[in-house]
């Protein structure tokens, strides 16, 4: 074979070469855009970083959270709030807020025993055992419920609140004007109380007189330094007027 002959074949040889070269690259190009394409054949501008991680809002974000229920203005309203017995020596504020307690329930946070066990540790049984537990259980019965009556407002979630209207102590009432308490420090008040009764179903209002006797010092059956309740009358025929 000749010079130029072996030049002409080794030139092939290295531009073969080259040429085999510059495709593979192309090749690894091509491969390397299809790949970065989505799936459906486009591209896509990524995520804003102001909306990628951004939290919901509006009316769907609410749906983002666990259902859990939260009481609406209108039955936050409807829902009494919890009664406690003030520590205190007007014989006044205490009777107010021993009525209200004494017509006050609802079964849907409280059961029975919970609401009688909140009441009676309201009712301070004197020395004398003139005020027993017997007469604060009739008395509690004659607001129209009792332990039976109670689990079955239950099923229907029912709750009662109350608030004073009216209240008159003492010389106010012509009874206690006739027959006067028989020890200083011992009031007797009747509040006329504006009741609320109600259910998932039904709604019901009403008046309600309730009569409370308060135990104040100088009483020496009464703490030093505060009121205690001694007893409440619901029955009809017992309140005093």
């Amino acid at each position: 074979m000749g010079l130029l002959q072996r030049r002409f074949l080794l030139g092939t040889g290295k531009r073969r070469s080259w040429w085999i070269g510059v495709l593979a690259i192309l090749s690894v190009v091509a491969a390397m855009f299809i790949l970065a394409l989505p799936a459906g054949g486009t591209r896509t501008e990524p995520a804003s970083p102001l909306t990628a991680g951004s939290a919901p809002t509006g009316p769907a974000a609410s749906s983002t959270f666990s259902p859990v229920a939260s009481p609406t203005a209108a039955s936050a309203l409807e829902t009494p709030p919890a009664v406690g017995e003030p520590r205190t020596t007007d014989y006044r504020r205490l009777a107010s807020a021993a009525a209200t307690a004494i017509y006050t329930w609802d079964t849907r946070t409280a059961s029975y025993s919970e609401v009688y066990s909140r009441l009676r540790d309201w009712w301070d049984v004197l020395p004398d055992g003139s005020n027993p537990l017997t007469v604060f259980v009739q008395e509690f019965e004659a607001t129209g419920v009792n332990a039976g009556t109670y689990a079955t407002l239950a099923g229907e979630q029912a709750r009662r609140s109350a608030t004073v209207q009216s209240l008159v102590c003492d010389g106010e009432l012509a009874k206690v004007r006739e027959h006067p308490a028989p020890w200083a420090g011992l009031h007797v008040c009747t509040a006329t109380l504006s009741v609320i009764d109600q259910s998932k179903s039904d709604r019901n209002a009403y008046a309600a007189p309730v009569s409370v006797m308060v135990n104040c010092p100088p009483a020496s059956t009464a703490p030093t330094d505060h009121c205690d309740v001694v007893g409440f009358y619901a029955t009809p025929s017992r309140i005093v007027y």
